[in-house]
């Protein structure tokens, strides 16, 4: 449908409407000014589905109340509360930002678009999404719902992964933004696409039905747009679980790679599956592993998987008992119970409770 002024004027009046009078979605950030907590809350929700980020956004507010708490925080204590949120670059970049804020801007939060779009792991919604709920300046957001409800709405089939989609979805959404209101605007549009216009859309209650492109041409499973297809690379991690006495090793992830700065246990990654013994034979001899004659192969795990991204990670535990603790300055001898002081990748903490389950059952 043709995008006039009139359309636009009407897209606002009747979704401002809708806000007010349907929408009666809940969360603490909502009607937020305070520039930290909906920095904390945009970062969180990054990637992430509300009903999983409101448990950590509530800890974070109650563990790190303001950003001085949070920048003076140790980084393995905030990687702990991070944890099982994924995507770890987003806690590198928050403690980053964090300190920056502290230190250089003594605790001060940016109050311009350009000054916010500076912190590091800070994007142009995220930017735009701060700077209109905490000081109310006109940017539009421009995030996953906003593609899929404009896409739909107003017949746009530009692919939203393109450079040319993404100016051009950018420009429309700041075309069709209530500068007067951008906060309300910005939080009405969001909800719509996460209430009414969702993937699978309710299109019996949307308020647009009458006007709307996709509805009306039955495009809606057309809509939006991606040119791009994920390309999923298949990784086999195996860990090795060396006892020694009560204690077991870890060592901290410090590659830039997946799981930066997150803890595991000692790990070869080879190109495809082998059999556990194998890759055993292949440790004796490498420098900090294992000795031809020091070690007992204990028992080995079933096959863990986590799909990231762009990447399938493939995991097996094999547990076993050394005579002597290998020569690796990058091990961390730890007593089983200390190991939740840790933080680690959903994969290794899925093999926990799996062996604390096993372990409590023998016990029994």
């Amino acid at each position: 449908m043709p995008r006039t002024s009139k359309n636009q004027q009407d897209f606002a009046t009747n979704l401002l409407k809708w806000h007010q009078e349907k929408n009666d979605r809940k969360m603490p950030w909502k009607g937020e000014r305070d520039p930290y907590r909906i920095w904390l809350s945009e970062i969180i929700l990054q990637q992430t589905r509300v009903e999983q980020g409101l448990r950590y956004y509530n800890h974070f507010i109650e563990t790190y109340p303001d950003v001085h708490t949070l920048a003076n925080a140790p980084e393995d204590q905030v990687f702990k509360s991070w944890e099982g949120l994924g995507y770890y670059s987003r806690c590198r970049n928050l403690i980053a930002s964090a300190r920056k804020i502290s230190k250089e801007r003594g605790g001060r939060f940016p109050e311009t678009y350009g000054e916010i779009l500076t912190l590091k792991g800070v994007g142009p919604y995220t930017a735009a999404a701060i700077s209109s709920f905490a000081f109310n300046l006109p940017h539009a957001v421009v995030d996953g719902n906003v593609f899929r409800v404009l896409s739909r709405i107003f017949g746009i089939s530009t692919p939203i992964d393109s450079t040319e989609g993404k100016a051009e979805f950018t420009a429309l959404a700041n075309q069709l933004l209530n500068v007067k209101e951008p906060a309300l605007y910005n939080q009405a549009i969001m909800d719509f696409g996460a209430v009414i216009c969702k993937p699978v859309p309710l299109c019996e209650q949307c308020v647009f039905r009458d006007s709307c492109h996709a509805f009306l041409n039955s495009e809606i499973q057309l809509l939006p747009v991606k040119e791009k297809k994920i390309r999923m690379r298949k990784r086999w991690f195996y860990y090795i679980v060396l006892r020694h006495g009560d204690a077991v090793a870890v060592r901290q992830r410090n590659e830039k790679d997946i799981w930066q700065q997150l803890f595991e246990f000692p790990m070869v990654e080879l190109d495809m599956e082998h059999d556990p013994r194998e890759v055993t034979t292949t440790l004796i001899g490498k420098k900090g592993m294992l000795n031809e004659t020091g070690y007992e192969l204990i028992t080995t795990s079933a096959t863990y998987k986590q799909q990231l991204s762009h990447q399938m990670i493939i995991g097996q535990f094999i547990e076993i008992r050394v005579k002597n603790k290998p020569n690796n300055a990058d091990f961390l001898w730890v007593s089983p119970s200390e190991l939740k002081q840790f933080a680690f990748p959903r994969l290794i903490n899925h093999y926990l409770e799996a062996l604390e389950e096993l372990t409590m059952a023998n016990s029994q």
